[in-house]
């Protein structure tokens, strides 16, 4: 944690409380509308996000944390000036404290570090607990009530993201969107969930048509090149993937872990397009060697041209997959069937995933490198494995109560024989 970090973070907790404290020490007699103040310190929030001051989990878990006491603030009758100064000394009391040890459970000051970002996406919604749940449940409701706030759209799609429900996430996301077309990080986020949504998690055609379009308006939005540079990476153009993660380093500060991890995506993207073994991660890519995208001569176009499909010549691990008889009776056809790997120890993000339905089985995949959604979380970046099959009753790639499912031992990437796989588990 760095000094500038924690004077940014103080910063803004002295605006919090500012949103806060302001209304209350004047009785509510300079607050027309106690909803728009709301929405006002929700902004707040908001840019710290846009600053790159928190992540998408952190701001996530920040705004449900706090989500009861601005529902309430929206709610609450105009108190008497005793009680609004009581009221206020507990906020200025308690709202630091509560913030801090938010922190220490789950902050991280990084905003674009592609790990950081997927580990809390990929968390069940039983790791966020009953409070995050309930709260995302008022606000949802509140939202029926109030279908016109954009912002609250917006906090929704991002809760429902941290949660791996991506459908959930992409509908709420595209009400905030509809609602506020023009507002960058808003299309950004959409485009993000549509991505995510999506059974390949590939940011192509409409995911890829916002991000251009946001980045036409806001060429310096942090985010949407991080984005753009990955989908860049997903089609094989691995030079417009360089290119972009160039223009978003001198956006970033120096020597910080996001620059750092940029400089990886970067140092990745040059070993796939030049047909050489990836880095490490003990392998830091240096400053100078990343701040203009090396070119290539014409005497290496066969060799460029050839790294392209690097991605489809990774680890190919074939899995068949069958349904146990005795669990039949409890799928249909059109229930949705993942097969998937994830890492025998990381991030439980699907390293590669594919998308059928039940009606296809029997059936046989084939699982590799081109179908994980970032260049560095893919099969050929962990050397053991596990392969998984879900039949999923609600269509949710995380496991939900009632699903079936099975899973195999840790394997090598490196396998070569089918790994065949009878779901015969019913998840609790």
């Amino acid at each position: 944690m760095t000094i500038a970090f924690v004077s940014v973070a103080a910063l803004m907790l002295a605006a919090a409380l500012a949103f806060v404290l302001t209304p209350l020490l004047r009785g509510g007699s300079g607050v027309a509308d106690p909803a728009a103040e709301a929405r006002r310190k929700l902004k707040a929030l908001d840019h710290a996000r846009t600053d790159g001051i928190l992540s998408d989990a952190e701001y996530a878990a920040k705004r449900a944390a706090i989500g009861e006491a601005m529902l309430d603030i929206i709610d609450a009758k105009p108190q008497r000036p005793v009680s609004a100064f009581y009221a206020a000394l507990a906020v200025a009391l308690l709202l630091p404290a509560a913030a801090i040890v938010l922190y220490r459970q789950v902050g991280e000051p990084r905003a674009l570090d592609p790990a950081a970002l997927l580990t809390p996406v990929a968390q069940s919604p039983a790791d966020h607990g009953p409070d995050m749940q309930a709260a995302i449940g008022k606000l949802a409701d509140k939202l029926k009530q109030n279908p016109d706030d954009a912002q609250g759209w917006a906090l929704l799609g991002r809760a429902y993201k941290a949660m791996q429900r991506f459908d959930e996430g992409r509908d709420a996301l595209k009400h905030a969107h509809d609602l506020m077309p023009n507002d960058v990080d808003i299309t950004v986020e959409y485009a993000e969930a549509l991505a995510l949504a999506s059974p390949e998690h590939r940011i192509a055609g409409e995911p890829r048509e916002l991000l251009d379009q946001a980045l036409k308006a806001d060429p310096q939005n942090q985010r949407g090149l991080w984005l753009s540079g990955i989908a860049d990476s997903q089609a094989g153009n691995y030079d417009a993937a360089i290119a972009t993660w160039n223009r978003l380093l001198p956006l970033l500060p120096k020597d910080s872990d996001v620059a750092a991890s940029i400089q990886k995506q970067i140092a990745q993207a040059q070993a796939l397009r030049d047909g050489k073994p990836l880095p490490t991660d003990d392998d830091a890519a240096p400053a100078q060697t990343v701040a203009a995208a090396p070119s290539t001569a014409a005497a290496d176009a066969n060799t460029t041209a050839a790294s392209r499909a690097t991605p489809d010549q990774g680890p190919q691990i074939t899995v068949k997959v069958a349904l146990d008889p005795k669990l039949a009776e409890k799928a249909a056809p059109g229930d949705v069937l993942f097969v998937f790997a994830k890492a025998a120890s990381g991030p439980p993000m699907p390293l590669a995933i594919q998308r059928l339905t039940v009606a296809q089985l029997p059936a046989s995949v084939t699982l590799s490198d081109g179908m994980g959604m970032l260049p560095n979380m893919k099969l050929s970046t962990f050397p053991q494995i596990i392969i998984g099959a879900r039949i999923s009753k609600s269509g949710q790639a995380i496991p939900q109560s009632g699903d079936l499912q099975a899973l195999s031992a840790p394997i090598a990437n490196t396998r070569r024989e089918p790994v065949e796989l009878t779901i015969d588990q019913v998840v609790r």
